[in-house]
């Protein structure tokens, strides 16, 4: 859907006219463009088409305006198939017409009876466009000569981590780098975020990759099941060296939520860290158990907070607040949103044996401008519980949980995070940051088209408006400025 020409095979093209001799007209348009043109799909039923546009790729859509049912409705189009090019076409040749479809949505607009010429010219144009947009955000192929960058190799993802954007390449360079160590290493980052994955990734980078790598859940277990856990039973009655701190020797020790450990259990793990062995049991031998492990730990809370409430020593902060990692939240790192959900979708439908294989236009837009603040545990569980519920071949914006749909009492999206750092801090005077309402809408608008790199198909979704609302606010403000 919606996929950039020429870096993606072949060019498809549709063609909407409830006029099969224009359709077919308006359809020679592809002999005369470059490259590799699938064969054009012709519609005269507008609903069909807009169906098609939710789960099909689309390079190109030449629609006559008077087919959709004017220049309100070609909106819904423009939204479907958001990098598509959007030629409108009309037996109405006034610029009134011509201006309120290109603010629904259109790129261009021609007057019937057109000359295909014409057409080609409009069409290659915006392509080429895209093209040269496209190319530039693409990273180009090194030359064999190029020496490679500096932490290129740092940036691949690790682990099972998959995950491609910016703000990741960045994680794994971080725990490339720190893995070979065997100082204590700190993950901080919201639940659901993936620090478990993280820890996993910094064992598999590490020289104890061989060793154990043992995972405690703190949070999971009472303080009398975790001192067990960890240390055996006080009176040697546990046998051998079946606790979890011997368990780890030689590898490492993931320490998951260590916030919620009982204070005076993090007490016996900070004299653990110290001495580098494990207290005898009471009636056994009286000898300390030496112990080679290196500590990951992590917590979903602010970790200086947490010692100032005096619910993580201090002390034992110290120690292990070694090597810090933030794990970046989903809403940070946006890219990673929707091949996530594909590769989920795939994996459900697999395994629930549904025929699902992609996300409609306005499934994909929702996800894109939810803020999920579960992480990718709660799309994980999101896109389980779409397959599970639902079965089709496409995804589509009603199979969404209430709670995704929900825009009144909805996460955060990134485009209010944008404007919440964007807005002044408000001054000490009564009723200084109060706004006329025409310029509270042009800053909402601006952020949703600053999130989402100018696209108005997409920001139009997200706010919930037709694209042609932003084309009409922009004119507005435009003659209010002047």
């Amino acid at each position: 859907m919606g996929s950039i020409p020429d870096l993606d095979g072949s060019l498809q093209v549709r063609v909407l006219d409830a006029t099969p001799s224009d359709a077919l007209r308006a359809a020679t348009v592809c002999a005369k463009l470059p490259g590799t043109v699938a064969e054009p799909i012709l519609y005269s039923d507008a609903r069909q088409c807009l169906e098609d546009l939710a789960i099909k790729r689309t390079d190109v859509l030449v629609v006559d305006v008077e087919t959709v049912g004017g220049d309100e409705a070609l909106s819904r189009f423009a939204v479907r198939c958001p990098t598509a090019v959007i030629i409108a076409v009309s037996a109405e040749g006034s610029v009134t017409r011509s201006l309120n479809a290109m603010r629904a949505g259109a790129h261009d607009f021609l007057v019937k009876p057109y000359s295909l010429d014409a057409l080609t010219q409009k069409v290659r144009a915006h392509l080429d466009m895209r093209r040269s947009r496209s190319v530039a955000a693409v990273p180009q192929p090194r030359r064999e000569a190029d020496p490679l960058p500096a932490g290129a190799e740092a940036g691949k993802p690790v682990g099972r981590f998959s995950s491609q954007s910016q703000p990741m390449r960045h994680l794994y360079a971080t725990i490339r780098r720190l893995g070979p160590s065997s100082a204590p290493v700190f993950i901080t980052g919201e639940a659901g975020s993936g620090k478990t994955l993280c820890a996993e990734a910094i064992h598999g980078q590490s020289d104890r990759r061989t060793g154990r790598l043992v995972t405690v859940n703190c949070a999971g277990l009472g303080a009398d099941e975790l001192e067990a856990e960890l240390f055996g039973s006080l009176t040697g009655s546990r046998s051998g060296r079946s606790e979890l701190l011997s368990l780890a020797d030689g590898g490492t020790l993931y320490l998951d939520e260590i916030c919620d450990m009982d204070p005076a259990l993090q007490s016996r793990l900070l004299r653990v860290i110290q001495t580098g062995s494990i207290p005898a049991p009471l009636g056994g031998s009286g000898k300390d158990i030496d112990v080679d492990i290196r500590l990951v730990c992590s917590t979903s809370r602010d970790p200086l907070a947490e010692v100032a409430a005096g619910r993580l020593r201090e002390d034992l902060y110290y120690r292990l607040h070694v090597l810090p990692v933030q794990v970046p939240p989903l809403r940070d790192r946006r890219d990673d949103i929707l091949p996530l959900a594909h590769a989920f979708l795939a994996r459900f439908a697999g395994e629930e044996a549904r025929s699902f294989r992609n996300f409609d236009a306005d499934a994909e837009a929702r996800l894109l401008s939810y803020g999920w603040p579960g992480n990718v545990r709660q799309l994980e569980n999101t896109i389980r519980q779409i397959v599970v519920m639902n079965d089709g071949g496409s995804v589509s914006y009603e199979m969404l949980p209430l709670v995704i749909r929900d825009t009144f009492n909805r996460a955060r999206a990134p485009a209010e995070d944008v404007r919440d750092r964007r807005r002044p801090a408000r001054s000490g005077r009564p009723h200084s940051s109060i706004e006329p309402l025409w310029a509270q809408e042009r800053r909402i608008i601006e952020d949703a088209l600053d999130a989402f790199d100018g696209n108005i198909a997409l920001a139009a979704a997200a706010l919930e408006i037709s694209p042609s609302t932003i084309y009409r606010k922009r004119q507005s403000w435009s003659e209010r400025l002047q």
